[in-house]
This record gives C-alpha cells, structure tokens and sequence, in this order.
C-alpha cells in the first residue's frame, strides 16, 4: 500500500533509511538522483537489504530501441517494474512491456501537469486499458483526478499516486478515490526518524474511520 520515493543521492543514506522503513513498505522506488548517485547495482542492494520489490521510475519516453535498451538494463539488475510515459506513443510502450513489468504515466501530480499532460488523460487511459501494464501513475494531490481515472480505466489495473505528503496529496484521501498504492518520498526520507514516520502513515491509512 505504502511505496517510498527513495529520492536521495548517497547510496549509504539510502540504503540506511530502506531497512528502517522496509516493515511498513509494499515496495521502494528509485529515480534517476539514486540510480546517477549510486549506480544502477543500487537496485540489487536495496533488494537484498529489505526483501522489497523495486521499482524503476525512469519515466522512459524515448524510441522504442532506446527504451528497450534502457528497460533491459534496469530489470537486468533486479528491478521488478520500470515507469514509463505514454505520450511517446504504443510502440514506446510496448518496447518496455516486451520487458517486464511496466507502470504508465497518464497524468502527474505537479501543476505544470495541466498544461500538456491532463489534456490527454483520456487517450493515455485508452492505451493503458488496451496494452493492459501492471499500473499507471496518477495524481495524489488531486483525488478528483484518482476517481476519474479509476472510472474510466479497466479495473484490474492497478493505480499508483505520487505527490501524496509534501507535495500537499493526504494518503486516505487518494486511497477512497480510487488509489492502489500511494508514494511518499519526502515526508519519509526527510524526517528526523524516517521509521517512526511511515510507522505514524501506516496506522493512519490502516486506523478505522
């Protein structure tokens, strides 16, 4: 339910802050900061250390060689699903499907999303109900976005809300719209004691209303 956007450079604090948090987590995924700051073993390391699946967002969103090449890199060094973009169209896509578990992008939880991005929402769903990926992004500052997406898209695909802590999205609200799973980065990784503050969401989102 609980994924942290382990969003740090230093391979150290990394993997120091996923074996406190790793009890409450279903999953730990890594950017670009982490993978230019380690390298890509980071993604085995942190396998070993916490027993956790990794996911890969890259938000690939190139030809489809490149993100096949890309794709076959990072699940060759242990990573269980890869984050993509839609918006470079199906054969992109499907170049990263032929891979491994893949996670489109149909929308993004920063402001700037509204320009380019929520205007093709729709189209992006489309694919995704047509490729069928393990998941797609969606946004965890807006649970009105999460329960659109959810209605138009085919209900076994899971949905996945970043933005969810600093970037003001409220965890139980993106779960009651329709959300999966929900990522927080920074509100773990940067507390004063990560553990205890995944520890504090985790009774949250499993307290009874």
């Amino acid at each position: 339910m609980i994924i942290l956007a382990l969003d740090v450079y230093e391979r150290k604090r990394a993997l120091k802050i996923a074996e406190e948090t790793k009890d409450y987590l279903w999953a730990i995924k890594i950017n670009w900061p982490l993978i230019l700051g380690s390298g890509v073993g980071i993604i085995g390391e942190l396998k070993e250390k916490t027993g956790l699946p990794v996911i890969a967002d890259l938000k690939v969103a190139d030809i489809p060689n490149t993100n096949k090449l890309i794709a076959k890199k990072v699940f060759d060094n242990g990573a269980d699903y890869i984050i993509v973009h839609g918006f470079v169209g199906r054969d992109s896509v499907r170049a990263v499907m032929e891979e491994g578990n893949t996670i489109i992008v149909v929308e993004m939880s920063h402001p700037g999303a509204e320009e380019f991005m929520q205007p093709i929402t729709d189209r992006l769903i489309e694919m995704a109900n047509e490729l069928r990926p393990f998941g797609v992004i969606a946004p965890g500052t807006k649970p009105e976005r999460i329960r659109y997406i959810r209605e138009k898209l085919d209900g076994d695909i899971k949905i996945f809300t970043p933005g969810i802590g600093a970037q003001g999205g409220k965890a139980k609200e993106a779960l009651k719209a329709g959300a999966d799973y929900i990522i927080v980065g920074r509100a773990i990784y940067n507390a004063d004691n990560p553990r205890e503050a995944v520890k504090s969401l985790w009774g949250e989102l499993n307290a009874e209303d």
